[in-house]
Order: C-alpha cells, then sequence, then structure tokens
C-alpha cells in the first residue's frame, strides 16, 4: 500500500504550515525494524493543530501517517474527497459499524505500506490539566487482533496555536477564534514538542481473552502519559497557556500521582 502521491503533497505542505506556526521537537524514534511494517500510532490529542503537528513529525521520523477520521470529515464537500484520495479510513464512532472500520484498518495495515494513526481518547482532552482522557479500546483492539505493534506518541504545545474554539460552526464568525488564535502563535512561535515512545509491551495479551483488551489500552495510555511528562515539567498541574474557549469538564484516570 503505497502513499498517494496526492497526500505526500499535502504533508510536504503541512510541514511548511507547522514550521510558520511555531517551533517543532521531536524526540525518539521509531524503530527501523518497524519501518514499512504494520504499525498503529496512538497519540495523546490536545488541541485542533495537535494533527499537523504530529504529521509534520511523523515526516521527521520517516513516515507517512494515514489517519482513522470521523465520518463526518469524509463526507464534507471538498475536503471529504480529499481525505479519501489520501487513504485516509473512515470509522463513525457512534454506529455499529465501529468494529467493521477496526477490521478494514487491520486488513489495511497487514497489506503493509504507511501506519496509521489513532486517538484512543477519540476527542481533544477537556481535562482541567490537559491529561489525556480514558479513551476507548478500539486502538488496543486493533493491536491484539492483528498482531501490530503500537508506538505511543505522546504532544504538549500543539494546545497553544489554535483554540478549542466552537462546537458547531455556522458562519463565518465561528471561524475567528481560530483564526485570531492561530495569528497570534506565528507572532510568539510556540513550542510543539513530540515523543516517539518505545513499542508497547503487548505479547503476553491475547484478543479473545477477556479483559486483555482493556489491559492493553490501559498500557497504552500510560506510555502516552509517561511519556508526556517529561516534556512539560514546567506545568505538571495546569498549563500555563488558558484557553477561554475551552471547557474542562473532563477527567484524566492517567494523571500522574
Amino acid at each position: 500500500m503505497s502513499t498517494p502521491l496526492f497526500w505526500r503533497v499535502l504533508m510536504a505542505i503541512d510541514r511548511g504550515f507547522v514550521a510558520l506556526t511555531g517551533k517543532l521537537e521531536v524526540s525518539g524514534d521509531v524503530p527501523p525494524e518497524l519501518l514499512g511494517k504494520p504499525l498503529l500510532l496512538a497519540s495523546n490529542h490536545i488541541g485542533n493543530l495537535d494533527p499537523f503537528v504530529l504529521i509534520a513529525a511523523c515526516r521527521q521520523a520517516g513516515i507517512n501517517p494515514r489517519f482513522m477520521l470521523a465520518g463526518g470529515l469524509l463526507d464534507a464537500p471538498i475536503m471529504g474527497p480529499a481525505l479519501k484520495a489520501c487513504g485516509h479510513l473512515r470509522v463513525d464512532r457512534r454506529s455499529a459499524n465501529v468494529g467493521e472500520a477496526m477490521h478494514r484498518a487491520v486488513e489495511a495495515l497487514q497489506k503493509g505500506g504507511d501506519p496509521i494513526a489513532v486517538y484512543p481518547e477519540g476527542k481533544i482532552t477537556l481535562d482541567p490539566g490537559m491529561w489525556p482522557e480514558r479513551g476507548k479500546t478500539g486502538v488496543a483492539r486493533m493491536a491484539l487482533g492483528g498482531g501490530i505493534p503500537v508506538i505511543p506518541i505522546s504532544q504538549w504545545g500543539a494546545h497553544e496555536a489554535v483554540y478549542w474554539g466552537n462546537l458547531h460552526v455556522s458562519g463565518w464568525r465561528d471561524f475567528l477564534p481560530y483564526l485570531t488564535s492561530w495569528l497570534s502563535a506565528v507572532r510568539r512561535r510556540p513550542t510543539f514538542k513530540v515523543h516517539f515512545g518505545k513499542p508497547v509491551e503487548l505479547s503476553d495479551l491475547k484478543a479473545d481473552t477477556m479483559g486483555d483488551a482493556r489491559r492493553a489500552h490501559e498500557r497504552i495510555m500510560t506510555a502516552i502519559t509517561e511519556g508526556l511528562v517529561p516534556l512539560r515539567l514546567d506545568e505538571p498541574d495546569v498549563p500555563r497557556f488558558h484557553d477561554p474557549t475551552r471547557p474542562t469538564t473532563g477527567s484524566s484516570p492517567w494523571r500522574p500521582a
């Protein structure tokens, strides 16, 4: 499964966009023996810009990620056909076809080629301290079901570039929080930190053993959180950057003591 040319072009544009917005710092790597093989990338989700930052970091690490995206994005005019042309995969989290989507993702991975990037939380964290929320076991189930390695990725800093904004965008005024916060970031040049952790140890767990998907999920989320700690040593509690549009109604069971 080769990387579509259109997606390569967009990733090159993305790298310039991220460089314009702030400073990218990447630590860790993807083990050479996993390059070109089935691979899942599991990242925390801290803001609207972090998918762009994640793409730029992956390019620097020598991989071209594809994403599992909500069906609404793939059905959108203009953007939807473009995302489909890039090879991204569809998942409708609220419908009965989630299992089918996971099966398609495993099949795509087993054919070889690009890794698939997934946010186990399924949404931007609303935890007051911006630690990862509980998340769901979808990544764990794909990993166990297909025997696919998982690389935990920890991100920090992208939340400073673009506001959380609005749940629903119905007019140009709803875009203002995104635009004004981004223009401010271009002036301030925040640092975007991305860390690639070591593959999560899952070899002792089985897809058909009761409770193992939950155990795998816990290990993945713990690895993401452990990688996040050194990225925000000077912000262990509440982030310095305040986004007035982001609710703080969530909670994190992974928050370090």
